[in-house]
């Protein structure tokens, strides 16, 4: 634990432009899932299907081995693909509903679902930062599901689906993080990938959405910048800072996302939204804080990478 804490404090220049490089990568997928002329779930299959090759090369390049799994392992492979495929098709479906900010922060509440679920291994109640978190995230996301109630109940449907995107990549996470410590990010982010593909691809047909692009590019930069960039700058960047530092790195992604939707989309915030979002933010800074639930031995730059 200690040479954990070390190597946790231990950043320069390079550390942090990864770390910051690779929130903004996966901040800007909203954008591309937007802009796939595929419908969204059928974007969530080529972000996986054409990242595939180059995170085995990852994995490969990173000493990881791709077979040998014990049964229990490549079981808990399948399961966290089929997890991971959900949460791709909630969290597109809802893009296209929501606005972009509200789409990143739920689909981020993963934080909060782990922290609580951390509480609940240990055995033990929350401390005042953990209540404050729940509290925060609580009543912004209150906040925000109102106001979006308020513009269309469609709105709050997208919110809704980003925060079940949310529960359903803890989930995911919890099924591979034993795994992580002995196998690595990338070799089982390579089997649960083509493990959700199937699903994807299902969900996509039996929605009637269009499967194959007109145009590639939009789903060319999805893949590459969510599923090998984004990824691969935070198993870089995430060793060498500590949890709060982390959460706060995160919260570039809204405020990216936001951006984006005001300048590409038109979407405009009030107070109210800020002030949602703002409390949001906060409760999941607060959650990066918290005693994460993995074993002590698992390395920090695998115990959860930011949602992507």
């Amino acid at each position: 634990m200690g040479n954990a804490t070390a190597r946790a404090n231990t950043w320069n220049g390079w550390h942090l432009a990864a770390l910051l490089g690779g929130n903004a990568a996966l901040a800007l997928g909203p954008w591309w899932v937007r802009l796939a002329d595929s419908g969204p779930v059928a974007a969530g299959f080529w972000r996986l299907a054409l990242a595939v090759p180059f995170i085995a090369l990852l994995a490969r390049a990173s000493g990881q081995r791709l077979t040998g799994f014990t049964p229990l392992t490549w079981a808990a492979i399948a399961g966290a693909g089929v997890f991971f495929a959900l949460d791709l098709a909630s969290w597109h479906i809802g893009i296209g509903l929501t606005r972009l900010g509200n789409a990143a922060l739920f689909g981020n509440a993963g934080s909060i679902i782990l922290m609580a679920w951390g509480l609940i291994a240990m055995h033990r109640a929350p401390h005042r930062s953990e209540w404050m978190a729940f509290a925060a995230s609580l009543a912004g996301a209150g906040i925000l599901l109102g106001r979006s109630l308020d513009i269309d109940p469609k709105t709050a449907l997208g919110d809704l689906l980003c925060l079940l995107a949310g529960l359903l990549y803890a989930f995911y996470i919890l099924l591979l993080q034993r795994g992580r410590a002995a196998l690595g990010s990338w070799s089982l982010l390579t089997w649960s990938s083509v493990a959700g593909l199937p699903v994807l691809l299902g969900i996509a047909v039996l929605r009637g959405e269009p499967v194959w692009p007109q145009v590639w590019w939009p789903l060319l930069v999805l893949a590459f910048t969510s599923q090998v960039v984004g990824q691969g700058l935070l198993v870089y960047a995430l060793r060498h800072f500590p949890p709060l530092v982390v959460g706060l790195a995160l919260m570039t992604q809204p405020a990216l996302a936001v951006t984006v939707g005001w300048l590409v989309f038109g979407e405009t915030l009030s107070w109210l939204d800020a002030v949602g979002m703002v409390l949001v933010g906060m409760g999941l800074v607060l959650a990066r804080g918290a005693p994460p639930p993995v074993p002590a031995e698992t390395p920090p730059e695998d115990a959860e990478q930011a949602r992507g």
